[in-house]
């Protein structure tokens, strides 16, 4: 009977989160789109700020665009191709360019850089949990060598 337990307090955090994503899921394309959304996202602050995409933006707005692009590619990385090596190289390069974009964006807007925060915590948190998974369940190809 203990893995009665176990089993139900591992799948109860996930019963909310299957509920929100199938509520979400209907309205995000809807009713979502309809809502006035707020001008203090970071990344529209720093464009604003820096008069659109211009010679000044480039920075950043690249490293914006390289951490969103690497914040992409880790979930099918790690969960569509099992690589939890590669997945962890990526998720620290992502976490280095979540850092290296509110590095670039203080000068321009402090606001815009500390909304970055929670996120460059979140992601030192998932690159832990990251590290603990391939280092206790090594990849198939590296336990060949």
């Amino acid at each position: 009977m203990s893995w009665l337990p176990m089993l139900g307090l591992t799948a109860l955090p996930h019963l909310g989160g299957l509920y929100g994503g199938y509520v979400t899921r209907k309205q995000v394309k809807t009713w979502y789109t309809t809502l006035n959304k707020p001008s203090w996202y970071g990344s529209y602050l720093v464009w604003k700020e820096c008069g659109g995409f211009t010679e000044d933006a480039v920075v950043p707005l690249g490293f914006y665009g390289l951490q969103l692009a690497l914040n992409w590619a880790w979930t099918p990385i790690f969960f569509g191709a099992h690589k939890l090596k590669m997945a962890l190289i990526e998720i620290v390069m992502l976490t280095g360019a979540v850092g290296a974009t509110m590095v670039s964006w203080y000068p321009v807007n402090r606001t815009a850089s500390l909304l970055l925060t929670p996120y460059l915590a979140w992601l030192c948190l998932a690159t832990s949990l990251n590290y603990c998974i391939w280092r206790d369940n090594p990849d198939e190809d590296e336990k060949e060598e």
